[in-house]
């Protein structure tokens, strides 16, 4: 997460929060400097059940809301820094408006602000990758096909 000229007041250290697939995940904690370096792997696995047409999925994904938090550990529970929300479907197949970076193709998108943040709009650099399998669901038991 880049921020040029920024400097956060409060020296607590921050974190990064995603909920996506009605599942959350939070990387490590890192110090308050920017630029803020997450090395980190988020794994989300979800099974839609009654799923045949991949236009289902599809629809289904674009109900879904990723939503993505940057989070500083000031108590009692963390300040809000910046948020970032959009519909499932374009958070994980967007447009082709793809970075080529030293690990592969990267995506750039600018959070928005929280009034506790002054300064800038972080700018998030990240890449995913998303894995579609088909299944069959016997006696309560996934088998991959």
């Amino acid at each position: 997460i880049t921020c040029p000229g920024v400097l956060l007041k409060d020296k607590q250290e921050l974190y990064l929060s995603v909920f996506l697939l009605g599942q959350y995940r939070k990387t490590q904690c890192v110090p308050a400097v920017f630029p803020l370096s997450f090395q980190e792997k988020l794994i989300f696995e979800k099974a839609f059940a009654n799923i045949v047409d991949p236009g289902d999925l599809v629809k289904l994904l674009e109900f879904d809301t990723a939503v993505l938090e940057l989070i500083q550990l000031i108590p009692p529970v963390g300040k809000v820094l910046a948020t970032y929300e959009e519909n499932t479907r374009d958070f994980l197949f967007p447009d082709p408006k793809l970075i080529h970076g030293h690990r592969g193709l990267e995506r750039e998108i600018l959070m928005k602000r929280s009034p506790f943040f002054t300064g800038i709009a972080p700018k998030l650099r990240f890449s995913t990758i998303s894995l579609i399998s088909d299944s069959l669901l016997s006696s309560g038991r996934s088998h991959t096909q």
